[in-house]
């Protein structure tokens, strides 16, 4: 199985509805002038879904053997893939802090 249809199952899995590949964007997202996240985002057209036509996906490696699948979909203010890197960042930030919080 592709990267791209390891994408496409995750996206069906968790929004159920199918995904069409539309592009391949490269970003690379920094913070302070140092480099945060550096990669490639996919962009998948989607049929069926009630809120959004457009969902970003991206994989990476883990501290695991599995990789983590991300996917943002494309709901304002999230209308870019950087604007979708950026929310998954802030999103994992904010998980990490309410962990070592606990």
């Amino acid at each position: 199985m592709t990267a791209i249809q390891e994408l496409r199952e995750t996206i069906r899995r968790l929004h159920g509805a199918d995904a069409t590949h539309v592009e391949s964007v490269a970003v690379k997202e920094t913070f302070r002038g140092k480099t945060v996240w550096e990669g490639t985002v996919e962009v998948f057209d989607l049929d069926g879904h009630p809120k959004a036509s457009r969902v970003y996906a991206w994989a990476h490696d883990t501290d695991g053997p599995k990789k983590r699948h991300v996917t943002v979909l494309h709901i304002a203010p999230i209308t870019s893939a950087v604007e979708a890197v950026r929310a998954a960042i802030v999103q994992e930030f904010r998980s990490r802090g309410t962990a070592e919080e606990s």
